[in-house]
């Protein structure tokens, strides 16, 4: 196991740091990941201006793209290289960039938008620096999946990003499949060409009546959220065809409720070898009973246990 200790902003207790900018003395050599936003470019914050702004080199995974938000903020490329890094040429920049950190380099790498390493190819490039004992770092911001989950309307206690679907049928057929047993609220990101096949492929997996919502164009002037049953999802959007990049989130299906005898079966066996706290719990989850219930029966089983003694 690798530990890295980064020097905190602030020690203050009140969870809120230095507010001052970053000069470029402040900003410590290594690698800066740097979200950016989804579509409203106000949505940048202050500390990714900073990072930006500091960093002896900038790595995107589009250049064009990395060059124009600098240039609406104001914030100089001042003879700096900015370096391509996508899935394409990774395996030839990843030396490269290593070798510029080992040098004592502040790189910051920007996704397309939104946070890198979510369904972007910063991963590779983060671990590689970790296994070269690198400080890694975020300036956290924007996230599509995070911005469409809370205005989905669906629960958000337990949520699973999956990121695209495979583009095979039956690859993602199987895929769907094992969303089933996802007790949580699944993230998709979809192109708007596919979204009609995939919702379509959901409904025939998953069942028609799974509610779910599809938003796009998230915090855009046409941001738009769909919010109900993957069939009126589907019929929907073979009546009115989505544009822009798509995320859907699909809610867990719904635990039925198994029998009595059935529910002291899974105590029985959870009871053997688990504490009473964690079979309960367990036995809860897996059977759709309220907590309090499996707990009195929990209770009810330990004492006939000790009457047959």
């Amino acid at each position: 196991m690798t530990r890295q200790r980064n020097k905190p902003v602030d020690d203050g207790a009140d969870g809120i740091g230095d507010p001052s900018p970053v000069s470029a003395a402040a900003l410590a050599p290594g690698l800066h990941f740097v979200a950016t936003p989804i579509g409203t470019a106000r949505d940048i914050t202050l500390r990714a201006l900073d990072t930006l702004r500091a960093a002896d080199a900038i790595a995107a995974e589009d250049t064009r793209n990395t060059r124009r938000l600098m240039e609406l903020h104001g914030i100089p490329v001042s003879g700096r290289p900015i370096l391509p890094y996508h899935d394409h040429n990774g395996a030839q920049m990843r030396p490269r960039l290593v070798k510029m950190l080992q040098d004592g380099a502040r790189i910051a790498y920007v996704s397309d938008a939104g946070t890198p390493l979510v369904a972007d190819p910063g991963y590779q490039l983060a671990r590689a620096a970790i296994d070269a004992g690198i400080a890694v770092t975020a300036a956290p911001g924007p996230s599509a999946a995070l911005v469409a989950l809370t205005v989905s309307g669906l629960p958000t206690d337990r949520f699973l990003f999956v990121g695209f679907p495979p583009p095979q049928a039956g690859a993602r057929r199987r895929w769907i499949a094992e969303l089933d047993s996802a007790r949580a609220t699944v993230i998709v990101f979809e192109s708007p060409r596919r979204v009609h096949r995939l919702l379509a492929e959901l409904c025939d997996i998953l069942g028609k009546d799974r509610q779910a919502a599809l938003c796009r164009e998230l915090t855009k002037r046409f941001e738009d959220v769909r919010r109900g049953s993957l069939g009126e999802l589907r019929d929907g959007v073979a009546d009115a065809p989505p544009k822009g990049e798509c995320v859907l989130l699909i809610d867990r299906a719904q635990a039925v409720q198994s029998s009595d005898d059935s529910v002291r079966d899974a105590l029985r066996a959870e009871l053997a070898s688990r504490s009473l706290k964690a079979a309960v719990a367990a036995v809860a989850e897996v059977t759709g009973r309220p907590r309090r219930e499996v707990y009195q029966m929990a209770l009810r089983l330990k004492e006939e246990e000790k009457d047959d003694r």
